[in-house]
């Protein structure tokens, strides 16, 4: 079970970030980022400055912060039908970004709270003055329900402008834009009944059936030759395979990916979930269907070392998170979890390359994890330093002082470490 546990938080660790939990997994970043840079750039977000966040949330959403960070839930991924749909939601978003809504919106709210706050007291005023006291408890009552229907009103009319400012954000980025048709169809066939019952003043988007025809008419007015970029919708379909298999329960995946389903998706999915349910030898067997399938995607060898860990085959395990390295060598995950096993196998040079591996993976992606196993390899007072930043990223900043403090009691003052914990202690 501890093993189980480790390789599960090793390959697909779920982070805390401000009350969030966020998903690292190389597999399915590099597949995003490839989908909505395009979007992005054509929203003049610089490429390099383009942050892309997996949130562990259920809901069918994603949002977007400053126009740099991409916060995309977890929910959307599994259920949103294809790859061009996906970019749509983000261009919405970005469309949000560039229209200036965000900070309109955060204005319109100031505005909005010190209008209510003189109406309330108004209200207080005639109940202190001797008025009617009725009286100044209506305008009480009613104060909070003016402010919002002003912010539901302005609200839907930024998801207007934002749906249209998506359709030229698309075809900006040579995307096709019926992508938004799509996202809209699904959504009013998953909430088309109860939307029907709801007052189009009582919500802050407007109805789902507007949004469709306004983006429909949107679209018709666009002047575009029409051969728009393609993207993958099988690469797609194995990161939400990846997503249902690690995050769904047995029934659900089956449910999704039935055995008559033989797709290299629907494997995928399998494969995990069998790993994650114990069943050890399915999760192999599976997995080595699939790499002859594609002997070139390191991540069917990720899984391999993943299955090989559990099973207690440390060599196996190695020589399978190697091979995917060879295929994808700029891989924080697979490098973390490589050095996880050469830390518990600790043969001939294990811990000194398990130290190089979790320091490139902290250059390219720093995360607790990694610090957690850096941990594991250092045992010359370091350890604490690796700690100290373990539990700093996971926001326990008790642990994060605590370790600190132990660090600089064993490191001498002129190592990197040393300033290091000096940093968190003074945070």
């Amino acid at each position: 079970m501890r093993k189980t546990f480790i390789i599960f938080f090793a390959t697909f660790y779920v982070m805390p970030l401000h009350a969030m939990s966020v998903i690292n997994d190389t597999q399915i970043e590099k597949h995003l980022y490839k989908l909505i840079t395009p979007v992005a750039v054509a929203a003049n977000v610089p490429e390099n400055r383009l942050k892309i966040h997996i949130v562990n949330d259920d809901t069918f959403n994603a949002f977007v912060t400053g126009g740099q960070d991409v916060f995309i839930n977890t929910g959307l991924l599994t259920r949103i039908k294809n790859p061009n749909a996906l970019q749509s939601v983000v261009a919405h978003e970005l469309g949000h970004m560039i229209g200036g809504h965000m900070a309109q919106m955060s204005a319109r709210i100031e505005s909005e709270i010190k209008r209510t706050l003189m109406i309330q007291a108004l209200g207080i005023g005639l109940m202190v003055a001797g008025g009617n006291p009725s009286l100044g408890a209506g305008v009480l009552a009613g104060a909070g329900g003016i402010a919002q229907q002003s912010m539901l009103s302005f609200s839907r009319d930024e998801e207007r402008i934002a749906d249209e400012l998506a359709v030229d954000l698309l075809v900006r980025a040579n995307i096709n834009p019926n992508g938004l048709i799509t996202v809209f169809e699904q959504m009013q066939d998953m909430s088309g009944a109860m939307e029907s019952k709801i007052s189009k003043t009582k919500t802050n988007h407007p109805l789902t059936s507007e949004r469709l025809k306004n983006t429909r008419n949107k679209i018709k007015t666009i002047k575009h030759s029409g051969k728009y970029k393609n993207y993958s919708d099988s690469e797609y379909e194995l990161i939400r395979a990846k997503l249902i298999g690690y995050l769904y329960n047995e029934r659900q995946i089956l449910d999704r990916y039935p055995y008559r389903d033989k797709s290299v998706p629907a494997t995928y999915a399998r494969a995990i979930g069998a790993m994650r349910g114990g069943a050890l030898d399915d999760a192999r067997t599976a997995t080595r269907d699939l790499i002859t399938r594609d002997e070139k995607n390191p991540y069917y060898y990720e899984l391999l070392g993943d299955i090989e860990y559990q099973f207690g085959h440390y060599d196996d395990s190695v020589r399978a998170y190697e091979h995917a390295l060879k295929l994808e060598p700029n891989a924080p995950q697979i490098q973390t979890a490589l050095a996880l096993v050469l830390s518990e196998r600790k043969k001939n040079d294990d811990v000194t390359r398990g130290i190089s591996l979790c320091k490139s993976a902290l250059l390219s992606q720093p995360a607790p994890l990694t610090y957690w196993v850096l941990a594991k390899l250092y045992d010359d007072g370091r350890e604490y330093w690796a700690l100290a930043e373990f539990y700093n990223m996971n926001g326990d900043e008790k642990k994060a002082k605590k370790f600190a403090s132990r660090a600089q009691q064993k490191l001498s003052p002129n190592t990197p470490e040393y300033i290091k914990s000096g940093d968190i202690l003074e945070q």
